[in-house]
């Protein structure tokens, strides 16, 4: 291996600095399917512009049959998703302390819960600054335990991104990566330093153990910043993502091989997933790991469509090197035990199965070697130059002595 792919494989997937888990996750194991979206274009990233009018939209269901009283507060983060050093005056005219009232309530379910909706900004809250924010929300009767925690973005727009994707890499041609090409065009931003001011985060297809910090670019002038032939800027190109529908309880979706009932969960079990790094590769229609509740005979599936048990099965050889996890937005791109599959030496096979709502789901595998935190995708799906794959970039504005980092321009790239 060249000290070029070594560097690429040694990529730091997070924020050395970070000390505070600041990811989207869920702590109450009541909430379900929780979606954190650009309103009006759920397969877009969940990013605002200040003052553009456009709205973040947060759904959530909770397991139930009443109504919880809720409420939520937003803290302001840098860069490296830590809080900054901003006082919430600073970046919210308001209160911070809102309350979730927009709810209703399951019909016609096996499963019971309360589907609750938050859009922001609202009448209750503006936020006067880019960057990052991270929602809390909890039950007012126990404000001191969140529920959840999940993570949103406002951009000023001011900086114009450009870029390409090539499967020409500095690592190899056509083969197992991509690779990233961008200039950064400052001029309406207000940079003074475009070499030493600006962070750029890319994210590829919302992971976030893989996700790339470039400091630096490769140079730079008074008004844009090129990024080229930088180690962080090549990432495996993966597979396709795969796929699986449960909108219905009475005939079987796509993948799904079997639904029974076995109360109280329907239960649908999945074909077994076969490994695909031995050259199975096949373009397919993705949503890059996203996941849209449906529920088939509905016009209202937030609150029509069921719960059920999803069984996963998978035919990989047992390693004990490794684990294995499922990547994908219905298990908030995290590595712990509800993504984990689990080997069973009986059938030879990995399994795991998870209360979801119905719907349409992408998903794929990781490998993740034991006491590390970056996945991988060569040992189950395999790395596939056409791969069509969705890098969003970030570019954020950090000026000497500013008390925050600015989040200047957001722009989507796709492979092919």
């Amino acid at each position: 291996m060249n000290r070029l792919a070594a560097l690429v494989v040694a990529a730091l997937p997070l924020w050395a600095w970070a000390v505070e888990d600041t990811s989207t996750q869920v702590y109450d194991m009541r909430v379900k399917s929780l979606q954190v979206k650009y309103e009006g274009d759920a397969l877009a990233p969940a990013v605002i512009t200040l003052g553009g009018g456009d709205r973040i939209v947060v759904d959530f269901d909770r397991l139930g049959e009443e109504r919880d009283y809720l409420r939520y507060s937003l803290t302001h983060c840098n860069a490296d998703w830590q809080p900054s050093r901003l006082v919430e005056l600073e970046y919210l005219d308001g209160f911070n302390e809102g309350i979730i009232d927009d709810y209703q309530f399951s019909r016609a379910t096996t499963v019971h819960y309360t589907h609750y909706q938050l859009a922001i900004p609202n009448e209750q809250t503006t936020l006067k600054v880019s960057g990052n924010y991270l929602l809390k929300v909890w039950d007012e009767t126990d404000p001191d335990e969140p529920l959840f925690q999940a993570r949103f973005m406002v951009t000023e727009g001011g900086a114009e991104i450009t870029g390409d994707v090539l499967a020409i890499t500095d690592v190899d041609h056509l083969d197992k990566h991509q690779q990233l090409s961008l200039v950064v065009d400052t001029e309406r931003a207000g940079v003074a330093d475009n070499y030493n001011d600006l962070i750029i985060v890319i994210t590829q297809d919302g992971r976030e153990d893989n996700k790339r910090v470039l400091l630096h670019p490769l140079r730079a002038n008074r008004t844009r910043a090129y990024y080229e032939h930088l180690p962080q800027l090549i990432f495996p190109a993966g597979n396709e993502y795969r796929r699986f529908e449960t909108v219905s309880t009475y005939y079987p979706g796509m993948r799904v091989a079997d639904i029974g009932f076995y109360d109280p969960y329907y239960n649908f079990t999945l074909d077994t997933d076969q490994q695909r790094s031995d050259g199975r590769y096949e373009y397919d229609q993705t949503q890059y790991g996203r996941y849209t509740i449906r529920e088939y005979n509905s016009t209202e599936s937030d609150i029509d469509a069921d719960y059920g048990v999803v069984h996963f099965t998978l035919d990989y050889p047992y390693r004990d090197d490794v684990d294995i996890f499922i990547d994908s937005d219905a298990f908030q791109r995290r590595f712990d035990p509800e993504s984990r599959m689990v080997y069973n030496r009986a059938t030879g096979l990995w399994h795991r199965s998870a209360l979801l709502k119905q719907g349409n789901y992408n998903y794929q595998y990781l490998a993740v070697p034991r006491g590390s935190m970056l996945g991988s995708t060569a040992e189950v799906e395999g790395d596939y130059y056409p791969t069509r794959n969705e890098y969003v970039v970030y570019v954020y504005h950090r000026a000497p002595g500013s008390r925050y980092d600015r989040l200047i321009g957001v722009t989507p790239l796709y492979s092919f």
